[in-house]
C-alpha cells in the first residue's frame, strides 16, 4: 500500500485511506500532497475508519468523497439504459460498449444485490406497469418492452407485480434509486405522490423499513426515477456540497398520529442547531416520554431530510442514531460550517405530501 501511494496508484481507490501521523489528516492514496515517510502512515479499509482513529479529511483530495460516483463505464451503462429503457439488453450489447458481461455482473450484484439483467428486467416491467396504467394493452405493451411472447410478459409482470395484467391498474409501484453521497450510499424510494424512503444502505434496518413500505402500502418496489427522486439527487448534491441546507422534495410521510407530530417537530430543528429529547418531549406535549421519542425517530424512514441527527443527549453528546453516530457527528459538523460560513437558508421546508 505504501508502494502504491508513492506511486500515485489509482489501484488503490475504495481499497485503502492512508492517516498521516504528522499532519493529522487522512487522504486517498492518488492525493497530490508530498509523500510521507513510511513511519509517518496507516493504512485504513475506509474513510469511517479513519475518522474514528482521529484523523481528518484532506482538503486537497477530499478523501469523503472517494466513491462517490460510480465508475464512469457504469453510468454511461445506465445512462444507456435510461435512453432505452424497453430495450432487451444481452452481452453482445455490453461487449458492443467495450464493456466485459463478467464485469458488468459482478459490479451489479456487489453493489445493487441483483444482476444487470435483473435490474433491467425490472426496469422494463416498471414502466410496462405504467403504460399499462395509461390505458395501454397489453399485447403492444409487452413487445415494447423486449418481452418476445404476450404468455412471457404475463407470467412475469403477475410473478413481480401478484397480480395479472388484467388488473394492473390497481397495482401500486414505487420506484427505487440508489444515490452516492460522500457518507456512503443512501437508497431513496418514491411514488406518485412524493418520496417515501432515504436511508443509508448499510442501515441494519433499511430492510425491515422496505418490508414495512411494501406491506402498509400494498406496493412493489421497482428500480426507476420520477421526478422526486430527481429532485432529491439534486437536493442531496447542494446539500453535501453546502450550498443548501434545505429539502423542498416533496414527502409521502406514512406513520403513526405520535411518529408525525415527532417528525414535524424535528423538522424545525433548523441546520447547525440541536435538541434534546426532553425539549422534544415537551414540543409534543408529552412531557417525560424520552423512549418514546426514541423509538419515533429510530422509525424514521427519511434520514438528513427530517433531521433525526439533530436531537442529542440532554448533557450535549451524542446518542440513538441508525446511521452510525460517525455520521451523526459529520452531518452536526458540516452543518454548523455551513451556517457559520453565511451558507444556510433557513430550516428544511421539503413539503410533507398527504398525511394519513
Amino acid at each position: 500500500m505504501y508502494e502504491a501511494l508513492l506511486r500515485r496508484d489509482p489501484e488503490g481507490e475504495g481499497v485503502f485511506f492512508v492517516g498521516v501521523k504528522t499532519t493529522g489528516v487522512f487522504c486517498r492514496p492518488t492525493c497530490s500532497a508530498r509523500k510521507p515517510r513510511r513511519e509517518n502512515v496507516e493504512f485504513f479499509a475506509s474513510a469511517r475508519d479513519a475518522l474514528h482513529a482521529g484523523y481528518r479529511a484532506c482538503k486537497r483530495c477530499r478523501p469523503m468523497e472517494a466513491g462517490r460516483r460510480p465508475p464512469q463505464w457504469v453510468e454511461q451503462l445506465l445512462a444507456r439504459v435510461d435512453e432505452r429503457p424497453g430495450h432487451r439488453f444481452t452481452d453482445a450489447d455490453l461487449r458492443s460498449l467495450d464493456i466485459a458481461p463478467t464485469r458488468v455482473r459482478s459490479y451489479f450484484k456487489q453493489r445493487y444485490g441483483m444482476t444487470f439483467h435483473a435490474y433491467c428486467r425490472a426496469r422494463r416491467l416498471g414502466e410496462a406497469l405504467n403504460q399499462i396504467r395509461r390505458g395501454a394493452p397489453a399485447e403492444r405493451v409487452g413487445p415494447r418492452q423486449g418481452f418476445e411472447s404476450i404468455s412471457g410478459f404475463r407470467e412475469a409482470f403477475a410473478r413481480l407485480f401478484g397480480a395479472p395484467v388484467g388488473r394492473g391498474r390497481a397495482v401500486r409501484c414505487l420506484l427505487a434509486d440508489w444515490i452516492d453521497t460522500p457518507l456512503g450510499a443512501m437508497l431513496a424510494i418514491a411514488g406518485d405522490e412524493g418520496l417515501h424512503l432515504l436511508e443509508f444502505v448499510d442501515r441494519r434496518a433499511i430492510e425491515r423499513q422496505v418490508t414495512t413500505l411494501r406491506q402498509r402500502l400494498g406496493a412493489t418496489v421497482v428500480p426507476g426515477v420520477n421526478d422526486h427522486l430527481r429532485r432529491i439527487r439534486r437536493e442531496l448534491n447542494n446539500y453535501f456540497d453546502g450550498r443548501h441546507l434545505t429539502f423542498r422534495t416533496r414527502l409521502a410521510t406514512v406513520g403513526s398520529a405520535f411518529q408525525m407530530a415527532v417528525w414535524r417537530q424535528l423538522q424545525r430543528i433548523e441546520p447547525g442547531e440541536t435538541r434534546s429529547y426532553a425539549q422534544l418531549a415537551d414540543a409534543v406535549g408529552r412531557s417525560g416520554a424520552h423512549r418514546a421519542i426514541g423509538r419515533a425517530c429510530g422509525d424514521n424512514r427519511l434520514a438528513i431530510i427530517i433531521p433525526c441527527h439533530r436531537v442529542i443527549a440532554a448533557d450535549g453528546t451524542l446518542c440513538g442514531y441508525g446511521g452510525g453516530l460517525w455520521r451523526k457527528q459529520w452531518l452536526l459538523d458540516h452543518e454548523r460550517r455551513v451556517t457559520e460560513a453565511g451558507g444556510c437558508d433557513g430550516v428544511s421546508q421539503a413539503k410533507p405530501g398527504n398525511r394519513p
